[in-house]
């Protein structure tokens, strides 16, 4: 048995098959997706049904992608012009496939390693970290759809953009979901500059990685995650980034945890080149 990290598949159904091929997958293996399952490549749908049907074999943790998807169902959000969830939406298991979604993870955490779709606040230990996001999930794994749907009418926004301890409410669990789903670079003090999707090369003065801060709190554990596609694959003691931007052709890859050994496949990705995530 082994246990693969696998980057964002946006709805990359035939690399990802190809990609299980490539490791030779076998359902007593483990893999790990760091979210944005769903979005932007053409097969969400196959996706979705698929992971379904071997989700004993699963670990997800949800991307901002995955949420978008959740906040259409429920008409909180619209699909915008380069969306490809219209198949979902429409789909006869439409109800069913969202359930499953809206029921995973924020983080997880198994050995020395914690998956997350974006990263953690500098600041947060691994303990902070956990407590945090299941904070979020206990709304989003709520038995009451109406409380769900009163969560998901907040959930949006770019606000509070630090973190306060004091944070209550609404405020707190968006920047909770913001830093683990959008986050990609910030300033020493832990502001959050949400608008930046570019490389390490043109980063704004004054901010800087999440993952270069200085004394990261949780620098006990190796981060896996995905979502920033210009940033590529990134392997270090205390990060394993794998987003290696298959919607924009490149490449869909995996790590297999016990030996760090690394897969690729290539992606054909879409007629734009630009990275936005």
């Amino acid at each position: 048995m082994a246990t693969y990290a696998i980057g964002d598949l946006q709805g990359h159904y035939n690399e990802f098959r190809q990609l299980l091929d490539l490791i030779d997958f076998s359902s007593q293996d483990k893999l790990w997706l760091v979210g944005d399952i769903v979005n932007r490549g053409p097969d969400s749908l196959l996706l979705l049904r698929f992971l379904k049907t071997i989700s004993d074999s699963v670990v997800v943790v949800l991307g901002n992608h995955d949420l978008h998807l959740l906040m259409i169902g429920e008409n909180f959000a619209r699909l915008n012009h380069d969306d490809t969830l219209q198949d979902i939406l429409t789909a006869p298991d439409r109800e069913e496939l969202l359930h499953w979604l809206r029921y995973q993870k924020l983080l997880h955490v198994d050995r020395n390693y914690l998956m997350v779709h974006a990263g953690i606040l500098p600041t947060w230990s691994v303990v902070q970290a956990v407590e945090f996001a299941q904070e979020v999930e206990t709304v989003l794994h709520e038995k009451s759809k109406q409380r769900f749907r009163e969560f998901c009418s907040h959930m949006y926004g770019n606000q509070p953009s630090h973190w306060d301890s004091n944070l209550e409410g609404y405020d707190r669990l968006r920047f909770i979901i913001n830093v683990m789903t959008r986050m990609r670079i910030c300033t020493l003090e832990g502001r959050i500059n949400f608008s930046y999707k570019g490389g390490i090369k043109d980063i704004p003065i004054g901010y800087l990685p999440w993952f270069e801060i200085p004394n990261l709190a949780s620098r006990q554990v190796t981060v896996i995650c995905g979502h920033w596609s210009a940033l590529g694959l990134r392997v270090t003691n205390n990060l394993i980034a794998l987003d290696t931007g298959c919607t924009w052709g490149g490449s869909l890859t995996a790590i297999r945890l016990e030996d760090r050994k690394i897969f690729h496949v290539p992606c054909a990705g879409l007629k734009e080149t630009v990275h936005q995530q």
